[in-house]
């Protein structure tokens, strides 16, 4: 997450609905150093919410932005965005639509469950599914969201996962961060020495000690651009940090929760931009 003039991690891809496993209470992973002292959103987001105790869904509106939250037997429900994203119709009516269509597949995928857990003589779990979007960071051109959400259907724990967004502002449409480079692949090369030693430092700091080799699953890099990109900034006029939000099991077992890693723009980061772009962006200091 970021605040104004500083820039954090916040959390990203909207998850899919529906997760197997055993049958057994959610749990999450406890909030990461990492989590907490990283890319932090501005204090932009609307906090006030509504509680409904039908299938019915509430919510409310806040200058611009939008909290909205649903609790029944069947299913949990909540969804949220910051009032700088509410101000922009084009890319309020982006998020609202992602809002009806992940409470739709929601509510379909409960009552699936729902069914089976009675076909089958088990008990059901109340799914749940929240999604929170933050202002990473607010340029002239630009304004840059991520989210964190979390699902859960059924299974021995839900899962976190993070989504990233950018609104152009001359355009007027809404852009993946990735799609601002020449290729992923591009951008990945210009990111991976940076990142992967960024990452193994937060692994050793989580582990208490170096890295297990023998550990084929998590003591290898992974691909940077695999991970959910946001793009920040210190300066407010031009993006000059790089955001990759690793959720669980990607770099680490479920219990290190999710990983949040910032890098700079560099010279090499520059050259993978397209040319159109190259302005929005500036070397960091």
């Amino acid at each position: 997450m970021m605040r104004s003039g500083a820039w954090c991690l916040v959390s990203a891809a909207t998850a899919a609905l529906l997760l197997s496993g055993c049958k057994g209470k959610k749990s999450a992973p406890a909030p990461s150093e990492t989590a907490s002292a990283g890319i932090s959103a501005q204090a932009e987001s609307a906090t006030e919410t509504t509680t409904e105790t039908s299938t019915e869904a509430g919510d409310v509106v806040v200058g611009g932005g939008r909290a909205e939250k649903t609790e029944n037997d069947l299913y949990e429900f909540s969804y949220s965005y910051p009032d700088a994203a509410g101000a922009i119709p084009g890319l309020k009516a982006n998020l609202d639509q992602q809002l009806d269509t992940s409470r739709a597949d929601l509510v379909s995928s409960a009552r699936e469950g729902q069914a089976e857990a009675k076909k089958n003589d088990f008990p059901y779990h109340t799914y749940s599914y929240g999604e929170d979007w933050k202002v990473v960071t607010s340029l002239p051109g630009w304004l840059s969201l991520s989210s964190e959400s979390y699902v859960y259907s059924g299974g021995a724990h839900g899962m976190t996962a993070f989504d990233g967004l950018l609104w152009d502002r001359h355009a007027e449409t809404a852009r993946k961060p990735i799609d601002l480079f020449t290729s992923k692949e591009a951008l990945s090369k210009a990111l991976r020495t940076a990142f992967c030693a960024a990452l193994d430092k937060e692994r050793v700091k989580r582990r208490g000690g170096p890295i297990d080799k023998s550990d084929e699953m998590f003591s290898e890099c992974i691909d940077p651009v695999e991970q959910v990109v946001i793009l920040g900034s210190t300066n407010r006029q031009t993006f000059d940090r790089i955001g990759l939000l690793v959720p669980p099991y990607n770099a680490g077992p479920y219990a290190e929760g999710s990983y949040e890693v910032t890098v700079p723009v560099t010279g090499a980061v520059m050259a993978a931009l397209k040319p159109q772009y190259r302005s929005s962006f500036s070397v960091a200091k």
